[in-house]
């Protein structure tokens, strides 16, 4: 077991090396200028993002798809994986993840364009789309594209597994522990059971209780918890920064400093300082707001739109508060505290930072549970699509079965292994969404051009949703 878990921590390090860091933010940096750096109009991306679309196709509103994409997207990444990055980064870091947020936008921009371009229409009545159905009907060798389409959907299903499920309900029971201090069993009715167990099933239960209605289910708790969960976590991390206001313009210097710093680390043998920082800030920000992983485009496909565009707008505004927003207070707020000098790592380094204001060890823990179990439901519907592209719609229910489970085993059960393996499923997730973002750039710049840049943002697309 030993080596096993040696092997797969080895091949998650191989995986997310400068390689995959440099295909990820090149890609990044290539569709911010393809597109004429499209993150000017994010102001135009949240007011839409808030406005319905009548008489448009699709399952759910623009809102709620992303909302929903958003409760996938923000959790244990922006509290544990920001503070990770510090730990092993330096303060630098911080910046990273916020340029890689900034930069991420018109990625998340393309996907979600082609996600509602290429979306299709099940027997059923329902929308699906992604990058499966995007690789599959717009690269021009259809045969490639059904290939990777199937390998997306593959790796999407397993990561599900771990970072959508186990992971989230690991953490969410470590939380509960370290928050409120639970005993570590609890007699019911003479019946001494083991209290990660009770939050196992409880947890089970309630993603069920959840997921079993489907996209409509979730998008109804997304829209609902979403907002809230963020105010109150963002609310936190303004009140660390506004008592600590004080040395907050150092901090700000401190990181811009040690985020281009070329002085050696560890003698020379571990790099420079902005290599560190560099690798480490980009990607856990990457990690985070998930642009170009291609998970969030599966949800976007079923926003009621008038035209891809508008979708897009939309979707580019998740990594916008995910990241440039929720990641950089915490960062600022773990660096402004002086808890990154500590040698903790991960919530316990965002936990020390929260310990200088009141109730901010409730708070952060709190968030970290919303955060996780909002992950757990989004989650549900990317594993959802992507089974169904495999396999059809009979085996979605059997596959939300096992996807319970794993929430339980999660609590229950040790599963150190689990990042590392969510680590190497969602690169291998990213490899044949990211070719298709770069084949398909034409494509994405060409809608642009047509909805946004010729002032048509509010027209209808004359185009015919594909049937499956």
């Amino acid at each position: 077991m030993e080596n096993i878990s040696n092997f797969i921590a080895e091949l998650s390090s191989w995986l997310w090396g400068y390689p995959l860091l440099i295909l990820l933010f090149g890609t990044h940096l290539f569709l911010t200028f393809r597109l004429g750096f499209v993150q000017r109009y994010i102001g135009k991306a949240i007011r839409i993002s808030v406005t319905r679309d009548k008489n448009s196709h699709g399952d759910v509103s623009q809102f709620s798809a992303l909302a929903t994409a958003l409760a996938a997207t923000i959790g244990t990444g922006n509290i544990v994986g920001v503070a990770t990055a510090i730990a092993l980064g330096g303060p630098g870091a911080v910046l990273w993840t916020w340029l890689t947020g900034i930069l991420g936008i018109s990625t998340k921009y393309a996907e979600g364009l082609l996600a509602v371009k290429y979306r299709v229409r099940c027997k059923d009545g329902s929308i699906a789309g992604g990058p499966m159905y995007y690789l599959q009907y717009g690269l021009k060798n259809k045969k490639l594209g059904k290939i990777l389409g199937i390998l997306f959907a593959v790796f999407a299903a397993l990561a599900a597994f771990g970072i959508g499920s186990s992971a989230q309900s690991n953490s969410i029971k470590d939380a509960i522990f370290s928050t409120f201090g639970f005993a570590a069993e609890i007699n019911i009715l003479g019946l001494v059971v083991q209290t990660k167990v009770y939050i196992g099933i409880v947890l089970a239960i309630f993603t069920g209780a959840v997921i079993i209605g489907g996209i409509k289910s979730i998008a109804l708790v997304s829209q609902s918890v979403v907002p809230f969960m963020a105010v109150f976590y963002v609310a936190g991390c303004l009140f660390i920064l506004i008592t600590g206001y004080e040395t907050l313009l150092d901090t700000i210097k401190l990181i811009f400093a040690q985020a281009f710093s070329f002085k050696a680390v560890g003698g020379g043998a571990a790099g420079t300082v902005i290599m560190l920082a560099a690798r480490y800030g980009v990607s856990r920000g990457l990690f985070s707001n998930e642009s170009g992983l291609g998970s969030a485009p599966i949800v976007a496909a079923a926003a009621r739109t008038r035209n891809p565009v508008r979708q897009a707008l939309v979707s580019s505004s998740g990594t916008f508060w995910d990241t440039v927003v929720i990641c950089a207070l915490t960062g600022l707020a773990i660096v402004n505290t002086g808890a990154w000098k500590s040698e903790l790592t991960g919530f316990e380094l965002t936990r020390l930072a929260f310990s200088e204001i009141p109730f901010g060890e409730i708070i952060l823990g709190v968030s970290l549970l919303m955060f996780a179990f909002t992950t757990i439901i989004g989650w549900s519907y990317y594993a959802e699509k992507s089974i169904e592209y495999l396999f059809g719609r009979k085996s979605v229910l059997p596959y939300k079965i096992v996807y319970l489970i794993m929430v339980f085993v999660g609590a229950v059960f040790s599963i150190d292994l689990i990042w590392d393996f969510s680590d190497i499923t969602n690169g291998l997730m990213a490899i044949p969404n990211l070719i298709a973002l770069l084949l398909l750039s034409g494509v994405v710049a060409a809608e642009t051009k047509k909805y946004l840049k010729n002032n048509n943002i509010n027209m209808h697309s004359d185009e015919k949703i594909i049937e499956k």
